[in-house]
């Protein structure tokens, strides 16, 4: 792809603030005065956002504004003005009822901070899995020029001898408890040993997941996604992406110029060959929705169909993010999707220059880590898209987490009507379940929960995991986190809280997936499923936070990005009027 930069020099979208010698001018300067800059720093220098998403009660992001620090000094030697600005935080950690139902919350009010304030471009200073894909959202409403800093990934974790992986040992450990095999105590000695260091989660969970696909889409600078958070080469990234974003915006380089369709097909494909988390499908129908890219779930079917899933990280795999980034990290994933064919090589970045021109020269330095397609994790390792009376707007499951015995498989279904059901009941002695059921749970999308949590891998029943048994096929309309694995069906849509069928699902039906055919099925006749969706009434309350109610009134499903209804498409950034 050929880019033509603007031509420089030319007025600036600050310069609607800070130029000139009016009353208003003087007013929005004369304050920024106060912190000691000097007048010529108003008179045509980019002024570049730093959009930081530092919270102490984002622990992920919680080495941000170190990371700032050197973004500043990257913009300061290119000649741009730099203002580091906070923005809201959605915590994969702490947020309740779930971080999901703020991501949209988050992109609208950093949406209206990049349009309401005098800002010629960004640094998206994100890191925790929401803050990627709301910064990305909001900078693709706005369409200033962008470019995406991660935090990086935190340091491997050991207990006892072995490797460690954030958010997958958690689950692993959790159900060794349930099933005996695993005390209390040294679980709680475990959890030293899980989050070591600064960073995001280790594993290639959602955190990690959503950094490659902030570099694969072309919006972070090459290499970006698997530095780890500590190291020295981090820093250096965030340097050099502050003088990049000057240029940026000199050359008028903007996101709807980098994030194509052809750049999200390129996103797909890698997350496919990273085995990249189920998350990443809702970010990117997102992020495609605000920038104006027809993006849809058969786009991701079609594209990731025949992707072999290479990277060898947990959960999928063995290893951490640590000894990704020393095999070469993203840019060799790309490369070998180049050289597979199956790459848009021409497709821009946030350099200015092609994907393929960053990745081309690169060399893979562990292929134990980074593998050859023979001996590929799965040979077909794209996020399945699957359709069906259950799912007739579509449902997603991981190959690459899954068990391969349970990808056909038909089962007497054991219905949780909602979370709570399920926690009351699931450790019940005598519930009626074994291995060859179909676990369901309910209510748990972006309305009915609301929010649409990362609670779609429900942990299995200790009676059955006291006999060995580590998976079961499980359906709901939630969502799993990227560090989860199991043959788990989630993001039913239309989800149970807005009628679809997965609603009126009962105890003792049958119910069949078959992966291979992209088949979820509720064996009923169309007439009794017809039946049954005619007396169903919906049974959620209006939530008490305004902000709930909002969502659960406007959030789409989870098959278009579970956006906001209102706040699709790319809108620009006018200045607008000047109210002083």
């Amino acid at each position: 792809m050929t880019f033509k930069p603007a031509p420089w020099p030319r007025k600036l979208r600050s310069q609607h603030w800070y130029g000139g010698t009016s009353r208003d001018a003087i007013y929005h300067r004369g304050w920024m005065k106060n912190q000691g800059y000097p007048h010529d720093l108003f008179d045509g220098r980019p002024v570049i956002g730093i959009l930081d998403t530092w919270s102490d009660l984002t622990p992920c992001n919680g080495h941000l504004r170190e990371l700032a620090e050197k973004v500043k000094a990257g913009i300061w030697e290119a000649g741009g003005f730099p203002v580091e600005v906070p923005v809201f935080s959605a915590s994969e950690n702490t947020f309740r009822p779930t971080a999901m139902m703020f991501r949209n919350l988050a992109a609208m009010a950093v949406e209206e901070a990049m349009r309401g304030q005098p800002i010629d471009g960004a640094v998206l200073l994100v890191g925790c899995d929401k803050t990627t894909p709301s910064l990305l959202m909001a900078a693709a409403s706005t369409d200033l020029p962008s470019i995406v800093v991660t935090g990086g990934p935190m340091l491997n974790g050991y207990f006892r001898g072995e490797r460690v992986g954030s958010g997958t040992h958690l689950w692993k450990f959790s159900e060794a408890v349930k099933a005996g095999e695993m005390t209390q105590d040294a679980f709680l000695e475990a959890e030293a040993s899980m989050s070591r260091s600064t960073g995001t989660c280790n594993t290639m969970g959602t955190a990690s997941t959503m950094a490659s696909m902030a570099e694969a889409l072309g919006m972070a600078l090459s290499g970006n996604a698997a530095i780890p958070a500590v190291d020295s080469r981090r820093r250096v990234l965030a340097q050099m992406s502050g003088r990049r974003i000057v240029q940026m915006v000199k050359d008028d380089l903007k996101p709807s110029d980098i994030m194509t369709k052809v750049a999200f097909e390129n996103a797909i494909r890698t997350n496919a060959a990273i085995g990249g988390s189920t998350n990443a499908v809702i970010h990117l129908l997102a992020i495609a929705g605000r920038v104006g890219v027809d993006l849809t779930l058969d786009d991701w079917d079609r594209a990731g169909r025949d992707v072999p899933t290479i990277v060898n990280l947990m959960p999928s795999g063995k290893y951490l993010m640590e000894e990704f980034f020393y095999a070469g990290g993203l840019p060799v994933v790309l490369k070998r999707l180049g050289e597979a064919g199956m790459l848009h090589r021409g497709a821009l970045t946030v350099s200015g220059g092609a994907i393929w021109d960053e990745v081309r020269d690169v060399v893979n330095w562990n292929e134990d880590v980074i593998l050859p397609a023979e001996k590929a994790l799965a040979a077909s390792g794209g996020i399945v898209v699957l359709r069906g009376n259950l799912a007739p707007r579509g449902a997603v499951l991981k190959p690459s987490a899954a068990t391969p015995a349970l990808m056909q498989h038909r089962g007497r279904a054991v219905v949780f009507e909602d979370i709570d059901d399920y926690k009351a009941r699931i450790e019940d002695e005598a519930l009626d379940i074994d291995e060859t059921c179909v676990m369901v749970l309910k209510n748990c999308g972006p309305k009915g929960y609301p929010g649409m949590a990362e609670v779609g891998n429900m942990g299995l029943p200790p009676k059955v995991l006291r006999r060995g048994i580590t998976d079961m096929v499980r359906i709901s309309d939630a969502r799993m986190s990227g560090t989860a694995y199991g043959t788990v069906v989630l993001h039913t849509a239309p989800e149970a809280a807005a009628g679809g069928p997965l609603a009126v699902v009962r105890d003792g039906d049958m119910i069949e997936l078959d992966v291979a055919g992209r088949r979820l099925h509720l064996d009923v006749s169309d007439a009794e499923l017809e039946r049954r969706l005619a007396s169903w009434t919906p049974s959620h309350e209006r939530p008490e936070s305004g902000y709930a109610w909002l969502h659960q009134a406007h959030v789409e499903g989870a098959d278009t990005g579970a956006d906001l209804d209102f706040l699709k498409g790319c809108r620009g950034s006018p200045v607008g009027k000047d109210s002083h």
